[in-house]
């Protein structure tokens, strides 16, 4: 019986997908961290834990190892396992892992995942495309890097995630401003990046104990940037059917030794990268964690497979069965239109259905007095899937076409 504590700083939808799918699995006893209490997980879920314990902060690793030891009493005997599905959790559990002498990935490892300073500097030491990069800590190293590498840049936090507290900087005026809002200093240094213009994808790999043994690959329509820009757009994710098409020949080369050169043991990871204008691959970052962007759904659907609880037992047991792609997939993200708070209107829905509605495999819509999401993935979702790409792609851009989500 392998023994586990699955860390869940709040109960969030995602999170407690994964949470349930390792409370499901057959031969293990598991134990829950979180911020929260216990009678707010479903009872289908909190039936099947061991134990449960209730921290202040379930992000620091001092207090995740406390908790972990603590429920060795209800596990029956010290956890083997300590896990959790966030991005700014995984250095927190590396070091409660190295703590208590439990297996998986190591501190080292974990901050080149999630410093993106840091990670670019092993990605470019290896021979890793990638954009080239300046961690600043005040002005003068901010400008000396833009007068180097030219306008546009990007500016990000070294610990973001995903697009968030991304911004394009296209001149001297707008590097001034993002210097006075985030006032970068040594201990809080702030990351410039030359901006790669290209199509954007993603590719998520399976590593067991240090060998790849599964991918997947999506497209952006458009980059998640761009949708950050424009509030008015309303993102889409493709999964194509066609994962192992000679075109991703160069791009699985690059990710696998990326993902390799940054330390990946065993795990699920998430890789962002670009296919520039001249055809060149350059990755933009890597994180160790599951995609989000309901990405999991898609690989899951693609594959008529339970992806959270493949991940689960990969995690658990390091066992990963790869599947076959048999469909193509996407999600068509319905973001609020407008600067209101809240949802007043969801409309096409109707001829959306009656157009699409074969398509469609999973849905969360917005409902009238919903509070706007304020983020690029909007206040819901479609998800379809089709043996054909094609399909799915023309789907996706009806589905953003017909339905229109407005705020009050």
């Amino acid at each position: 019986m392998r023994r586990a504590v699955f860390v869940a700083p709040f109960h969030l939808d995602t999170t407690v997908r994964f949470l349930r799918a390792a409370a499901g699995l057959p031969g293990v006893r598991l134990a829950v961290i979180s911020a929260e209490p216990a009678e707010r997980l479903p009872a289908a879920v909190a039936g099947r834990l061991a134990g449960y314990r209730q921290v202040g902060d379930a992000l620091d690793s001092c207090t995740l190892a406390a908790a972990a030891a603590d429920l060795a009493g209800d596990l029956g005997g010290p956890p083997e396992r300590l896990l959790g599905v966030l991005e700014h959790l995984q250095v927190p559990l590396a070091e409660a892992r190295e703590q208590l002498g439990i297996d998986g990935m190591s501190v080292a490892a974990a901050h080149n995942f999630r410093d993106k300073g840091r990670m670019k500097d092993v990605l470019r030491a290896a021979g890793v495309p990638c954009a080239r990069h300046k961690l600043v800590s005040d002005p003068a190293e901010a400008e000396a890097f833009a007068r180097a590498v030219g306008f546009p840049l990007v500016v990000k936090p070294p610990a973001g995630a995903g697009a968030k507290s991304t911004h394009r900087l296209e001149g001297a005026a707008d590097l001034g401003q993002a210097l006075a809002l985030f006032r970068p200093a040594p201990e809080r240094p702030l990351l410039l990046e030359e901006f790669l213009r290209g199509a954007e994808h993603s590719f998520d790999s399976v590593f067991v104990r240090g060998e790849p043994v599964w991918h997947s690959l999506t497209r952006y329509l458009p980059t998640p940037l761009e949708t950050l820009e424009n509030p008015w757009i309303q993102w889409c994710v493709l999964l194509p059917r066609e994962v192992d098409d000679s075109r991703y020949d160069e791009v699985r080369r690059v990710a696998f030794r990326a993902v390799a050169v940054l330390g990946m043991g065993t795990g699920l990871s998430h890789l962002e990268w670009f296919r520039l204008g001249d055809g060149r691959i350059a990755v933009s970052e890597v994180a160790a964690r599951p995609p989000g962007a309901q990405i999991v759904p898609l690989i899951s659907y693609a594959h008529d497979l339970d992806l959270f609880a493949a991940w689960a037992r990969l995690m658990l047991f390091d066992e990963f069965e790869p599947p076959e792609r048999r469909w193509a997939a996407g999600a068509a993200f319905l973001r609020g239109q407008g600067r209101g708070k809240r949802v007043a209107a969801v409309r096409g829905l109707e001829e959306a259905q009656k157009e699409l509605g074969e398509l469609v495999v999973e849905a969360k819509l917005p409902s009238p007095g919903q509070p706007a999401a304020g983020t690029y993935e909007g206040e819901g979702y479609v998800i379809v899937r089709h043996a054909e790409t094609e399909v799915v792609e023309r789907a996706l851009h009806r589905l953003v076409s017909l339905i229109r989500v407005d705020l009050e």
